[in-house]
């Protein structure tokens, strides 16, 4: 099951708004192909100028989502703060009216990783996150929030269950609720275990990817860049692996070996707070614009706890 929102078209857009986004690029956009992938409600279109230029727009106003337009800014201030040499594109204008945010991003000549996900594109998207974290190492953007408070109000899920009145118990999966309490003791620890000095993306997925040519990867779709432990990208990544018919996070750890040399305690306190995240968050209402985000969460959920499973003793 790959993330899939519903987006609008970009003849939705206001007609003020595509007009200010042909003078800013001297052109207007004649040709908008949305990319599949993403839980956006917006616009995320490879566009086309009269001109013959070509751009990657992206854009969204408070009627799709209300929360939506704050996180196109969050990407627009962290893009354009990102050193220019790292694989990630451009950020070349913003368009906000207050209502509507327009992003305009240098079109990236790649695809999408191959789906299902093989062991060898695994293995190369995986040494490009290491190039990434070794060059991001310190953290080269000032400001940035830890990953630890970033997530600090949703990777709270299994506590947030244990609290509750009990009637949430029976919607979720029956190894969680046997096991809740040993859960929520080991999902407080998360951010501790999950604290570092690397930029993290916090949301990677195949659809947040791209191959070029030559097989290097650029990451795209960072509105969630925090700080924290280079290796929790890999760890939250994984469960997205296996919806397509890839492998499971079991084998990528048995073959791949993402957290070889980090203390396997550290690992699994956050591998219980994605688990949480997802459990919890399976059962909730659909968000406004959102339809499909729940059935995506229940699924990575499944695959979270497999691996949680596998990797503690818990009788």
């Amino acid at each position: 099951m790959r993330p899939q929102g519903v987006r609008v078209e970009w003849g939705e857009v206001a007609a003020h708004v595509r007009d200010e986004v042909a003078s800013a690029l001297g052109s207007p956009v004649v040709q908008a192909q949305n990319q599949p992938g993403g839980f956006s409600p917006g616009v995320a279109a490879r566009c086309q100028l009269a001109d013959g230029r070509r751009y990657f727009i992206k854009a969204v106003s408070s009627d799709q989502n209300p929360d939506s337009p704050g996180i196109h800014r969050r990407e627009a201030r962290t893009t354009a703060a990102l050193p220019r040499a790292l694989p990630v594109p451009s950020l070349l204008h913003v368009v906000d009216d207050g209502h509507w945010v327009v992003l305009v991003f240098e079109e990236i000549d790649g695809r999408a990783p191959s789906l299902p996900w093989s062991i060898p594109e695994l293995r190369a998207a995986f040494a490009a996150l290491d190039e990434l974290a070794e060059a991001t190492t310190p953290c080269p953007i000032p400001g940035l929030p830890s990953f630890g408070e970033l997530q600090a109000s949703t990777f709270n899920g299994y506590r947030t269950l244990e609290a509750g009145d009990g009637s949430a118990l029976e919607r979720i999966d029956a190894w969680s609720r046997r096991h809740l309490t040993r859960l929520a003791e080991l999902e407080a620890g998360w951010a501790a275990a999950a604290h570092g000095a690397s930029l993290l993306h916090a949301d990677l997925r195949a659809d947040n990817l791209l191959v070029r040519p030559d097989g290097t990867f650029v990451v795209v779709d960072w509105p969630n860049a925090c700080v924290g432990a280079a290796w929790v990208d890999k760890l939250c990544m994984l469960p997205s692996v296996g919806l397509d018919g890839g492998p499971t996070p079991i084998v990528v750890e048995d073959v791949l070996e993402p957290f070889a040399g980090i203390d396997a305690d550290a690992v699994n306190h956050v591998l219980v707070a994605v688990a949480g995240y997802f459990t919890y968050q399976g059962i909730q209402s659909d968000p406004p614009g959102l339809p499909t985000v729940r059935a995506f969460q229940r699924s990575q959920g499944e695959l979270a706890r497999a691996w949680l499973a596998h990797r503690l003793v818990l009788e």
